[in-house]
């Protein structure tokens, strides 16, 4: 590497250095030249026809992804950052979303969990490579309540509510036999009690005050639409009780509420 330049942070920020590239090409940089890109045929979208508000067009996008049999299209990334402001990012499953929140679960003691209570702010991704698209969300992050979480925790299949209960998420591992009596003891006892549930699982919600839908065009003239909140949402102080849930894929989770209905603005973007 060449030279290094100091770049001044902002807000909670550190100054990093930007470094000089070496004009001698990479191993990585060979294999990466001439790899295709938003080759395959692609769908058409017309941002003027989108409607107001994000969640019925994500809606829209995820039911033609599922039908076109995009892979896993309920896999996304989940990004925050902890306390020294350093970001994190990592794929997780949604379990479930509405007009006020897309929804996920971890581990309560995981790193995203601890950094979510203290920094609530995340950002969601969805990258449907098949049809070329992209959503981006923005926004705060709660955790909905115990009951809640119990009950999303019981409609889970055996083996993720196994994996729960093994716990020591992220945690060095010294010997995989250890996961592998410990998975077997917890699935033993999930087996056992099919009504057991634990404080350990933990089901949180991105209410977006930004989404972006990104859809990609071969020739790169990109069609980018995003929706900013004009009003920002005022959750409810109430905690959602348990028999506030709903059904959704995967499972039950938090029916969210709030005290405000924020409305949307639109505007498309250049590539």
């Amino acid at each position: 590497m060449g030279k290094w330049h100091l770049l001044r942070g902002a807000g909670n920020c550190a100054a990093n250095p930007l470094s000089t590239l070496s004009p001698v090409p990479s191993p990585v940089r060979a294999l990466l030249f001439g790899v295709p890109m938003l080759g395959e045929p692609l769908p058409s979208f017309d941002p003027s026809a989108a409607p107001a508000e994000p969640f019925p067009l994500f809606l829209d996008w995820l039911s033609e992804a599922i039908r076109s049999g995009v892979s896993e299209p309920h896999a996304m990334t989940l990004a925050t950052v902890d306390r020294e402001g350093r970001p994190d990012l990592r794929i997780v499953a949604l379990r479930d979303a509405t007009a006020d929140g897309w929804v996920f679960a971890t581990d309560a003691d995981s790193p995203k969990s601890r950094q979510l209570t203290d920094c609530p702010q995340g950002a969601l991704g969805f990258h449907w490579r098949e049809q070329g698209r992209q959503i981006r969300l923005r926004g705060p992050v709660v955790r909905a309540d115990a009951d809640t979480a119990a009950e999303d925790f019981r409609s889970r299949l055996p083996g993720s509510r196994a994996a729960t209960l093994v716990g020591h998420q992220s945690e060095p591992l010294p010997d995989r036999a250890l996961l592998a009596a410990a998975y077997a003891e917890a699935l033993d006892r999930v087996t056992a009690d099919p009504d057991l549930t634990t404080p350990a699982h933990a089901l949180f919600v991105l209410r977006p005050v930004s989404a972006e839908f990104w859809q990609g065009s071969p020739g790169r003239g990109h069609t980018r639409l995003r929706y900013t909140q004009l009003q920002a949402t005022t959750p409810d102080p109430r905690p959602p009780a348990a028999s506030e849930s709903r059904g959704g894929p995967g499972g039950r989770s938090p029916e969210i509420r709030s005290t405000a209905t924020p409305g949307w603005t639109r505007e498309q973007l250049w590539p």
